[in-house]
């Protein structure tokens, strides 16, 4: 059977109307636990209705959040959350999706340059197999207190980037600031 792409690469997910999904790239039935696991990996795919073919990726993401957050994988705090759906109808609500999207880029390579760094610092040397329990350690405690702070989705990039040298934490006062501007902005437009 032909193996289904999209035009940029991505691997096609049809969606039936009984709810199942399938993978025109192994020409087999998946689950969500399926395409949780090819988002882990970095595999680009886009889900589309069998019947309309309408794009239907952006759904089946929230509903993977959703089951992730309902087996007490919670990473998303109550008042980000209520932030957030506040946000919805608001003036700013198109800037939201850019700002957390460049939000999440930032914490990624932060989390990686730390990790590198930490890594890099004892390579060679006896403590690297220390060092890597402990960098184990620091993300597991990373993660539980992304769960436990209140508002600890409200700036997810600060923690590395004041280890990383600062210059993160500038580009976000940075953002911040000009958010802030934008901000008085539209208000002073909608006086």
């Amino acid at each position: 059977m032909k193996k289904q792409a999209s035009g940029d690469g991505a691997v096609v997910i049809k969606k039936y109307a009984n709810r199942r999904l399938y993978n025109t790239e192994s020409s087999s039935y998946i689950t969500l636990e399926h395409l949780a696991a090819m988002t882990r990996e970095g595999r680009e795919f886009r889900v589309v209705d069998a019947k309309t073919d309408e794009d239907i990726t952006h759904n089946v993401l929230t509903q993977i959040i959703m089951e992730e957050e309902s087996r007490g994988q919670t990473m998303l705090p109550v008042g980000f959350l209520r932030q957030l759906i506040a946000l919805y109808g608001d003036s700013m609500q198109a800037m939201v999706p850019g700002y957390l999207d460049a939000s999440m880029n930032s914490f990624r390579d932060n989390q990686a340059q730390f990790k590198n760094a930490v890594e890099g610092a004892f390579a060679g040397s006896p403590f690297a197999e220390l060092a890597k329990h402990n960098m184990a350690m620091f993300e597991a405690a990373a993660a539980a207190f992304k769960t436990a702070a209140p508002g600890a989705g409200a700036a997810p990039a600060a923690p590395p980037a004041a280890t990383a040298g600062g210059s993160k934490d500038s580009e976000i006062a940075a953002l911040k600031a000009e958010l802030a501007r934008l901000r008085d902005k539209v208000d002073k437009l909608g006086e």
